[in-house]
């Protein structure tokens, strides 16, 4: 009994003490749970006569600055923006052809703005008139050093392929963004081609250019190389990484053609991509460049090249005299300028195509926007047994029925009037007669068209402009409104 009595008792403190044992628990997480709502509590209430009082401003909490106007100094004025004087260029030029290749330079040429250099294989004549409005000459480093071993090609190939680090070797880099290559027989439009490199960081490692209109080319060489004619674009950090391991590159390559595809080699050693604009332009065709300007993509045009070799661009005139009546509407507006616009006259049935800065076309009947933005075959491929097929974007047959052959008017002059540009084009050729009953456009001899410079026109999504049939007085004369398409504006058959 003595045995059972203890046992309870024992059982009873050890029933009393896990009974204190829990209170203190429950006591302690009460404890901690009215702890928790009342800091809570605080946290909201102090939220809210935050929202009630007036707030620090967001960047305030970036803590760059003590005050808001230092914050504000922070933020990138419109100023540090890329221009011109950040952009150091490099020309591979030849001595044998220098004396008619220059004047392409002197096109885009501006000795005060601009900086670069023209690189030779050898040393030229030169003239004085001409050193104030060319980059200054250099002899390219000797590169008897690397082994060349294309059959097809040429040495200086290598020559051309290390002016960009040539040209970083010189020094006097200071503010320097971007290193632009191109060809003595390349054309720059610089507006365009500044407008293009803003839209990138060049603190990071970019390889800016386009490819080839030949997709044979493209395959011969590669879509993923810029090709050098049509110029690209590096930015100073990775130019600076090019330069250190350069020359070791260009010696495990001995078998590639040219100067642009070793370029390419290295950049892929390096692992940067092609980033790729399609306003830089190779020109890789033969013929006449109507059908790729009058159909030019939604981009700013940036370059032309192979002028050599294609037709002048406007008839009747020299290559050279052409690229300078190119230059008017340029100054105008250099955004705008090859850019397609599509309209049509319902009255009459006509299809309009507006080139600003270079042709209209007016075709019989109604053609679709979609057939029209397509470049007219009126160029040879750069393989003359290849085909359309060997073309790496669309295009369309020049047509062979007299009564679809457009009417061309070209680019005769150009003026601005209050903020808005008057372009004149007028008709070369006669068209051939033509049976149809429908209203004939030779009645038209010339063709005003009427547009307001847009410099923020590649700052916005890319579309195409719109444009207008106005009408107008003057007899043998068609007007025309070009600019941005208007809310609800559809380009409709």
């Amino acid at each position: 009994m003595f045995t059972t009595m203890k046992n309870n008792f024992k059982d009873s403190e050890h029933f009393h003490l896990s009974w204190t044992f829990s209170k203190l628990i429950a006591f302690f997480f009460l404890l901690v749970s009215v702890s928790y709502l009342i800091y809570s509590l605080r946290f909201v209430t102090h939220s809210y006569d935050c929202e009630q009082q007036n707030p620090l401003p967001l960047v305030s909490h970036v803590q760059i600055s003590p005050s808001i106007d230092d914050a504000i100094e922070e933020i990138p004025k419109p100023s540090d923006e890329t221009n011109i004087s950040h952009i150091v260029f490099g020309i591979g030029a030849s001595a044998k052809l220098w004396k008619q290749r220059k004047e392409y330079i002197k096109l885009w040429w501006r000795p005060k703005q601009m900086r670069g250099i023209v690189w030779l294989d050898r040393k030229v004549d030169t003239d004085s008139k001409d050193k104030n409005l060319l980059p200054p000459l250099k002899i390219s480093e000797d590169t008897a050093r690397f082994s060349y071993k294309n059959p097809k090609g040429h040495k200086s190939a290598i020559r051309i392929s290390r002016i960009v680090s040539e040209t970083l070797r010189l020094g006097n880099t200071e503010g320097v963004r971007w290193f632009v290559m191109g060809d003595d027989d390349t054309v720059f439009v610089t507006e365009n081609l500044v407008k293009v490199l803003r839209k990138y960081d060049h603190n990071q490692f970019y390889y800016i250019g386009s490819s080839s209109e030949s997709h044979l080319q493209n395959i011969y060489f590669s879509y993923n190389m810029a090709y050098g004619g049509g110029g690209f674009a590096i930015s100073y950090p990775l130019a600076v990484a090019l330069e250190k391991m350069q020359d070791r590159c260009i010696q495990r390559y001995p078998g590639l053609y040219g100067s642009d595809d070793r370029i390419q080699a290295c950049m892929a050693e390096l692992g940067v991509p092609l980033t790729k604009e399609r306003g830089f332009h190779q020109f890789d065709v033969y013929g006449n460049l109507f059908g790729l300007l009058t159909a030019h993509p939604i981009a700013p045009l940036v370059s032309l090249h192979h002028l050599d070799v294609v037709e002048p661009i406007f008839p009747n005139v020299t290559r050279v005299q052409a690229l300078k009546r190119l230059q008017v509407p340029m100054k105008l507006d250099p955004y705008g300028l090859i850019q397609q616009s599509i309209c049509y006259d319902k009255k009459r049935t006509w299809t309009v195509s507006v080139s600003w800065g270079y042709a209209v076309q007016i075709f019989r009947g109604t053609f679709s926007p979609r057939e029209m933005e397509m470049p007219a075959r009126t160029f040879l491929n750069w393989y003359k047994r290849a085909d359309y097929t060997a073309y790496p974007f669309n295009t369309r047959p020049v047509s062979r029925h007299v009564c679809q052959k457009p009417f061309v008017y070209y680019l005769s002059g150009a003026v601005a009037l209050n903020n808005v540009t008057k372009l004149e084009y007028v008709r070369t050729e006669s068209n051939p007669e033509c049976r149809w009953k429908m209203e004939d456009p030779s009645q038209i001899q010339r063709i005003e068209v009427y547009k307001k410079p847009d410099p923020h026109l590649w700052d916005k999504s890319p579309r195409r402009n719109c444009c207008r049939v106005v009408p107008t007085k003057k007899k043998g004369t068609m007007a025309i409104d070009v600019g941005e398409c208007r809310e609800d504006e559809v380009v409709e058959l």
